[in-house]
């Protein structure tokens, strides 16, 4: 492979369940390599196990890439339809040379197994039909296997873990097609990566073992190999692999906890990967900066605290429309209505009063909640309690005062100051009854926030349900 080869990433999940949290960081690693490179970001879907691949999970990996902001090139290719060209290479693998019928039953590898356990020596099956002249084969059922050298090493050239030496004594002539003739999943990875031209396999570590074995198959058939890299995995707080024990550990739950997709791109990307000292930046610096290189060899580990605050930097300087769509998405996750057009009008008008001091989704929703809410509306009690009858009164006065006001918040102010300043009160005492009658609530954004927000109809006609 040559430095001019355009580039190609892929991504390429099972589909037997909801997109973890690293698979959605090995999918942004993918599309940001890509992207920054001007090259091609693919999506394929391993679905060769068909008892455990369903089209429900395939499609919350779509809309879990969707939510994320991930888009790919061309259609998402199904690994299991192109079971036919699997076979193919197998066959002509068998042709070459580099692979083999095996006619060993089930029962005779375990008993090779078993009097090699009790021998001592490694239970690594060494198929008696490995070098067997065709001539002997009986007409019977077989896999096809490949023919791996017995000596030597094979070197994975990694770009984040360096060079990985594997004795190829240690690894076995594994099954590419089975006796019913469906290819192993090993097998259909490297076919579909040479076929759909991927220069670069980036992937979990866990997988280091497997491009060993797979760097056989691309030797057998002489193609070109792909930089591999391989990142390590994610780890809870505790330093253990992530699991449900920590908390939310699928795309979808950090959707559903108010977490922004574009904070979630931002945290996902440092998640194992450094520019410099730089933790925070948008889209465009990611996709600037992101190099294989910069990739540690440590796992990293998942901190929601670290995560909060990136949320709070991307809320706090969205525009408006960004802002609204992620609200959109969050509702969403939750399963929640969409706001109706009176609502979005309110809430986008209140967001500079709310962005600042956010840190999720529904941290700001909840102080944004005088904006959602409609008339008549219900009181909490302490809210209620600053509604007594001078209250009351203010609140009249303060709703003829402000009918032919030019609704600019310095004028807002003013009257408001002149009003209580009549009975004898500063601006605080005030604000408590407009709290009250603009939110039902007395913890709140500014009143005068809210009344430019919510309008003069709307403010107004407030102020008057709770007039004396």
């Amino acid at each position: 492979m040559t430095d001019s080869r355009p580039v190609v990433t892929r991504f390429a999940p099972s589909p037997t369940g909801y997109l973890h949290i690293g698979g959605a960081r090995t999918a942004l690693f993918n599309w940001l390599y890509a992207r920054g490179r001007n090259g091609r970001f693919l999506l394929r879907i391993e679905d060769t196990d068909r008892a455990r691949s369903t089209p429900e999970a395939t499609e919350a990996i779509l809309q879990g890439l969707r939510w994320l902001g991930l888009d790919w090139d061309g259609a998402p290719v199904s690994q299991f339809a192109g079971r036919e060209r699997h076979a193919e290479v197998a066959r002509e693998m068998l042709a070459n040379g580099t692979a083999y019928k095996c006619f060993s039953t089930a029962e005779e590898i375990e008993a090779f197994r078993d009097k090699a356990k009790a021998e001592g020596r490694s239970t690594l099956f060494l198929s008696p039909w490995r070098d067997a002249d065709p001539a002997t084969h009986p007409d019977a059922p077989h896999v096809i296997r490949l023919k791996a050298p017995r000596d030597g090493e094979t070197v994975v050239h990694d770009a984040v873990q360096g060079d990985v030496t594997f004795g190829n004594a240690q690894l076995d002539d594994m099954v590419l097609l089975r006796s019913d003739g469906t290819p192993t999943y090993m097998h259909a990875v490297v076919v579909d990566d040479h076929d759909m031209g991927v220069t670069h396999v980036i992937r979990g570590d866990d997988h280091l073992t497997n491009a060993a074995r797979q760097i056989q198959i691309y030797q057998a058939m002489g193609w070109d190999l792909p930089v591999f890299a391989h990142i390590p995995l994610i780890h809870g707080e505790d330093g253990k692999k992530l699991s449900k024990r920590h908390g939310a550990v699928g795309l979808h739950e950090f959707a559903a906890m108010g977490y922004p997709a574009a904070a979630m791109r931002n945290y996902l990307a440092r998640l194992g990967w450094s520019h410099g000292d730089d933790e925070l930046f948008d889209d465009a610096q990611a996709r600037d900066w992101f190099d294989l290189n910069g990739i540690g060899k440590a796992p990293a580990r998942l901190d929601f605290k670290k995560l909060e605050h990136v949320s709070g930097w991307h809320i706090a300087r969205m525009d408006a429309q960004a802002l609204m769509a992620e609200i959109a998405g969050f509702r969403a996750a939750r399963a929640e209505p969409a706001l109706d057009a009176t609502q979005a009008a309110r809430l986008a008008a209140a967001l500079p009063a709310l962005q600042a001091k956010a840190k999720t989704l529904p941290a700001l929703l909840e102080q944004g909640h005088f904006a959602l809410v409609s008339r008549p509306l219900a009181l909490e009690d302490k809210a209620a309690a600053a509604l007594d009858s001078v209250s009351r009164g203010i609140l009249g006065e303060l709703t003829a005062a402000m009918q032919h006001a030019s609704w600019e918040r310095n004028e807002l102010e003013a009257i408001a100051k002149s009003v209580g300043e009549s009975h004898g009160l500063g601006l605080g005492k005030v604000a408590a009854p407009l709290r009250a009658a603009l939110a039902g609530r007395s913890s709140t954004p500014s009143v005068f926030d809210m009344m430019m927000a919510l309008g003069r109809d709307e403010t107004l006609a407030r102020l008057q349900d709770q007039a004396g």
